[in-house]
């Protein structure tokens, strides 16, 4: 956790430059607000304007009361009191639709980003910090657009309209309000400019929460397990305190600004009532023109007390959209191709030519070149850290290699459309991850448009109907977040069907490490024998009987090719594949 200077974040106007390049629509949102504020502004001043009128040439006469001018003037400002305040309910609704518009297509512009980072990427970022980015870095500027903004533009906007008509009205008394209370200005600003920095500590302490929460919850049966509740209450109560004083120390300011609202407006309204005075009755200007500078000056201080208000709202909108736009500002990791190479179909060929990848300068695969035929049935096999699970990724094209290329059917993977890749390669993971919902949504999520009855077609393929007819309620049993409720087995058995569903060219398997039950066994088995008939497979290999059935072996050994054949030629070359498989075999007898 690091604190960032004020030298080191964005100012206000960084922030708000990027933020408009990435989501054009909120230039339609300002320039709105800035024509609802203008004719806001002009319908505000109206009404002081008309309590001159009436003052002046309704009851100040030479003949006194003139009632029928008297009556019209009032009818007219009652009239401007009710269309002002219409037309601020209807743009106020059109502004928040309309920046609730822009601030959709900016969640997904974010969601999207942080969906496409890097294994990389993935792995430095914490999955509390990229939830905080995503969601309440991006509510903070929600609850700013539907208030804050619009109070800043349209009080700016009624603020100017009022300091034109107040010279129109005596330039003398206009420049003595004005200066008066922009004297407040510079204090205003010096505080904006700190709030905006605290924030940003406040969002960043905020993510750290998150995030320390996150991985502590999600973890809760490694912690009780280990006996390590009091270190991780106590990393907790760190993060808590943290944000708490960071809550604090952003706080302190905004209690000044009130008062300084209150101050500067007392100042202004005492200014001109003193140089109406020191200019005597003679040169004063009449009674309807002070007044209405008296509302004037009312009119003005009321958007800067509103301002005031949203400064401190201003500030966190800014932090948190700044959040946002780094996290969707980072180069697309694996971009799609400008003239993408169309993939054929059916079993596909794979080659790894020179293939070569790194984790921070850290050589996990070296110069690995590998051909497979297609239709063939492939085992990695090596030992834990050999680097079987990063070469089945690169397959899927979940990182692209630093050196070297990887071909599936002649076509470079980095040449090709992500749809046609989809279309192409599915993984099976080992963990089987299941969203929270029920078994059928979680199939169906293998391609877009099928259908129950398809479902139930790859199901019946498979030789997995018994399996599913177990199920508490079939095909429509809710599945808890990340698969809860079922065991590992039952969760890959899913994955399975999901990815028969797509029909891929390609299956990649990445072998559960956890035992299983004799009916779950039984009923993998059967579905990854079915699965494989057609298609190209390669199955991350935890177990040396997997390796046994394939018909090709490629042994791994920290990130270099060892040996490449078939199980009996790398059994019968007594080499390190056949060494591995006879401690395999010892350890199974044991």
């Amino acid at each position: 956790m690091t604190d960032e200077t004020s030298q080191t974040r964005p100012s206000a106007f960084d922030i708000i430059r990027q933020g408009l390049a990435m989501t054009p629509e909120f230039r339609r949102v300002i320039w709105a607000m800035i024509g609802a504020g203008v004719l806001l502004g002009l319908g505000r001043i109206s009404v002081p304007i008309l309590f001159q009128r009436i003052i002046d040439q309704g009851l100040l006469t030479e003949d006194g009361i003139d009632r029928s001018t008297l009556y019209r003037l009032a009818a007219i400002t009652a009239a401007v009191v009710v269309v002002v305040s219409a037309m601020s309910l209807i743009t106020e609704l059109v502004m928040v639709r309309v920046a609730e518009r822009a601030l959709a297509n900016l969640r997904t512009v974010v969601l999207r980003r942080a969906l496409d980072l890097s294994l990389a990427e993935h792995g430095q970022a914490r999955q509390g910090d990229l939830v905080s980015r995503t969601t309440g870095d991006l509510e903070t500027l929600t609850k700013f657009l539907d208030w804050g903004a619009w109070s800043w533009l349209v009080a700016s906007t009624i603020a100017l309209t009022a300091a034109i008509a107040m010279l129109v009205y005596s330039w003398l008394l206009a420049i003595v309000a004005l200066i008066t209370m922009a004297a407040m200005i510079p204090l205003l600003r010096a505080i904006q400019r700190r709030q905006q920095v605290g924030y940003g500590v406040v969002r960043d302490r905020t993510g750290d929460l998150l995030g320390d929460s996150t991985e502590v919850i999600s973890g809760a049966e490694v912690v009780r397990a280990f006996g390590r509740q009091q270190d991780a209450i106590a990393r907790i109560d760190t993060d808590i305190d943290a944000a708490y004083e960071a809550q604090v120390r952003v706080n302190r300011p905004s209690s000044l600004l009130f008062t300084i609202s209150d101050v500067f407006g007392t100042l202004a309204v005492s200014a001109v009532l003193l140089v109406v005075v020191w200019l005597g009755v003679a040169d004063a200007p009449e009674l309807g023109t002070v007044v209405a500078m008296l509302f004037l000056i009312q009119i003005i201080l009321t958007p800067v007390a509103e301002l005031t208000e949203v400064i401190d709202q201003t500030s966190l909108a800014l932090a948190g959209w700044n959040r946002a736009i780094e996290l969707a500002s980072r180069p697309q990791a694996l971009p799609d191709p400008t003239d993408p190479v169309p993939v054929p179909h059916g079993p596909l060929s794979v080659e790894l030519d020179q293939v070569t990848f790194a984790y921070d300068e850290h050589t996990v695969i070296s110069e690995v070149s590998v051909s497979i035929a297609p239709g063939t049935a492939v085992a990695l096999v090596g030992s834990t850290g050999s680097g079987k699970t990063t070469l089945a990724r690169l397959l899927c094209r979940l990182a692209d290699p630093v050196e070297g290329a990887v071909r599936l059917g002649g076509v470079d993977l980095r040449n090709m459309s992500g749809p046609d890749r989809r279309r192409a390669v599915r993984m099976v993971p080992q963990d089987g991850f299941l969203f929270a919902t029920t078994v059928l949504d979680n199939i169906l999520r293998g391609r877009a448009g099928a259908t129950r009855a398809d479902a139930e077609a790859a199901i019946e393929t498979l030789g997995l109907g018994d399996w599913i007819a177990g199920l508490p309620q079939g095909l429509d049993t809710q599945v808890a977040a990340g698969g809860d409720g079922l065991s590992v087995g039952e969760r890959q058995l899913v994955a399975i069907v999901r990815a028969a569903l797509a029909d891929p060219g390609l299956l990649i398997l990445d072998e559960a490490t956890s035992s299983l039950d004799p009916s779950t066994e039984l009923a993998m088995s059967r579905a990854l024998e079915h699965i494989q008939r057609g298609r190209t497979t390669v199955t991350v290999a935890h177990r040396l009987s997997t390796a046994e059935r394939a018909d090709l072996v490629v042994l791994l050994d920290h990130g270099r090719l060892l040996e490449v054949g078939s199980h009996q030629e790398l059994m019968s070359k007594g080499g390190a594949y056949a060494a591995l498989h006879a401690a395999w075999t010892r350890g199974v007898a044991t």
